[in-house]
């Protein structure tokens, strides 16, 4: 079973928008196995696995904020400030997160995290922020 469900997840009206979401939830689930998986059977290997998952998480979430905003640059969002400052937030916490795991590896912090904040954090993301800016998108761009 998966943490978050791809059919539960909010549709925006731009596909690569979409896309974005599906590829991060993918990312998120797999990570989220490797946690269940320490938690239960400890070891090294599944601590090395999660950090290398946990950086591609990271890696894939640099690429998915930043292709926004050049968009929203590029289309002269007016809220462009204050969804960037979200992402800038979002990406703050991700880096304090895996600092504290890679000091403590204490799982049940990471998984309360991977568990309870990201799903709530990017449902409430796509449902306010993403949904504006796909819509501005839309109606900005050529059909």
């Amino acid at each position: 079973m998966s943490l978050i469900a791809q059919n539960k997840l909010p549709q925006v009206a731009m596909e690569f928008m979409n896309d974005t979401h599906r590829e991060d939830v993918d990312i998120i689930n797999d990570l989220y196995k490797l946690i269940e998986k320490h938690s239960t059977h400890p070891s090294e290997e599944i601590a090395t696995a999660i950090d290398m998952q946990y950086e591609s998480w990271y890696e894939h979430t640099l690429d998915h904020f930043e292709g926004e905003e050049i968009k929203m640059l590029e289309l002269n969002f007016p809220p462009y400030s204050m969804h960037k400052g979200e992402h800038q937030k979002a990406l703050a916490q991700m880096e304090t997160v895996y600092r504290v795991w890679k000091e403590d590896r204490n799982i049940s912090d990471l998984k309360q995290y991977i568990a309870k904040e990201i799903p709530m954090w990017l449902h409430n993301h796509i449902q306010t922020m993403d949904t504006i800016t796909a819509m501005f998108f839309k109606q900005q761009l050529p059909a």
